[in-house]
């Protein structure tokens, strides 16, 4: 087989993991579902503790690329992955009946531990193929233009799949009872396992050459967060990757639960919220592929503070909306449901584009900047938790938006303010 063929096979494989990512993360808002209906405070717990292994593993993932290199740290990525997947796939076959501690009054089971440790693992291989993927497509690709327009196809696959996994989520639960277990969603769970498998197989056998760079020898003079422009960024990814992630997560646990006429959960609920939470990703992908075309007129602070305007008008409406509804199939949805999905197309363009503020006229301090960033992405575990185990039980679904809301707020500010650039560095 020539070089170039190998070269489309491991752009292909890239593209899957692109795909990969998303589809591990928004598998565990449809899982926590499942945990929910045993446990009331669990929703979100698999979600946080995917999200949670960023913060450890963030600055870790950046030293192994410098230690191993892209190749060996992708393949250790993708057996990690593999646990990860397998240990959640377990919970739905064993600890059932084995209580190891007490919560809020009621009996946790080993299942839910077992489950939380394979989200952790998940979470531990998220965040190193994050740390790999994109420079690694963009050297498949040759660099330049080449490379960006792999990476973008990339970000399309990313958000399909991030589509995906709820719907199919959705249909394999069909209606959320207290005696649904994971292996319900056994088969999602091999799929990903298995493509985890021949990914590591495939990656293995394709020569990759590692990217030059070496900054041993550079002085660095300060940290990135000597820049006030950066400071103010980390939080607003923190606040973004929470956004994104908050906002479907939380709307498939409301329609997931919500009741009908004679207060019990409604037929196929949980199908409709998993189709719900797949439109937004859809609209997501839509958005980005207009952000894509956009970028040549409008600045990425034009194009953030505009999505955040938007935001607090579609979430505002939303908490307007509530009383009037429409029907899908058996299930009667609020008005509201429509305008928190649209969101998707103001999120899509929030990390792209905090990133590009954030550590623009970073020079030399760039790369160190990245770590940081990735540790951020923790956001995505504590925003939705908060939202579901502290405002929802306090507020209602609905009304637990409004830290979504001024989430956004701040992001305005950081677009209109906080990212001009006060201190310059020349390298």
């Amino acid at each position: 087989m020539s070089a170039k063929n190998l070269n489309w096979i491991a752009i292909g494989t890239m593209w899957a993991l692109f795909g990969m990512i998303s589809f591990v993360t928004n598998i565990a808002a449809p899982l926590g579902n499942i945990w929910s209906s045993q446990y009331e405070w669990a929703g979100m717990a698999g979600n946080l503790m995917n999200f949670a292994a960023y913060l450890f593993m963030g600055v870790p993932a950046g030293a192994m690329l410098v230690r191993f290199g892209y190749k060996r740290t992708l393949l250790m990525a993708l057996g990690v992955g593999a646990l990860g997947m397998g240990t959640q796939l377990l919970s739905g076959y064993a600890g059932a009946d084995t209580e190891v501690m007490q919560v809020a009054g009621k009996a946790v089971c080993l299942n839910l531990i077992i489950y939380l440790l394979g989200a952790l693992i998940c979470g531990f291989c998220v965040c190193m193929l994050n740390t790999c993927v994109n420079p690694m497509t963009n050297l498949l690709g040759g660099g330049g233009n080449r490379g960006y327009q792999l990476i973008q196809a990339g970000g399309i696959i990313n958000s399909l799949s991030g589509a995906a996994a709820p719907l199919a989520a959705g249909a394999l639960i069909g209606t959320l009872t207290e005696r649904t277990t994971i292996s319900e969603v056994a088969p999602i769970c091999l799929v990903a396992l298995g493509i985890f498998v021949v990914a590591l197989v495939i990656i293995s056998f394709i020569r990759i050459d590692e990217p030059q760079g070496n900054l041993a020898d550079e002085h660095f003079e300060h940290s990135p967060l000597h820049f006030s422009h950066f400071r103010l960024g980390i939080i607003a990814i923190f606040c973004s990757v929470g956004i994104e992630v908050g906002i479907p997560g939380e709307l498939n646990a409301w329609i997931s639960h919500m009741a009908g006429q004679d207060g019990s959960v409604m037929e196929g609920s949980a199908q409709v919220a998993g189709t719900m939470a797949s439109i937004y990703w859809i609209i997501m992908m839509v958005g980005r592929l207009a952000a894509t075309v956009l970028s040549g007129r409008f600045s990425p602070r034009a194009q953030l503070s505009t999505a955040s305007i938007v935001a607090i008008v579609l979430l505002t409406a939303a908490l307007c909306t509530e009383q009037v509804t429409w029907s899908i199939g058996q299930v009667q949805l609020p008005l509201s449901c429509i305008f928190i999905v649209l969101c998707g197309l103001c999120t899509a363009i929030l990390w792209a584009a905090v990133f590009n503020l954030a550590t623009e006229g970073l020079g030399k301090y760039t790369a160190q900047a990245s770590g940081i960033f990735m540790t951020m992405v923790v956001g995505g575990g504590i925003i939705p938790m908060v939202q579901d185990s502290v405002l929802r039980p306090w507020l209602g679904y609905l009304e637990s938006y409004l830290l979504i809301i001024a989430l956004f707020v701040y992001i305005l500010y950081y677009s209109i303010r906080g990212s001009r650039i006060i201190q310059h560095t020349d390298d």
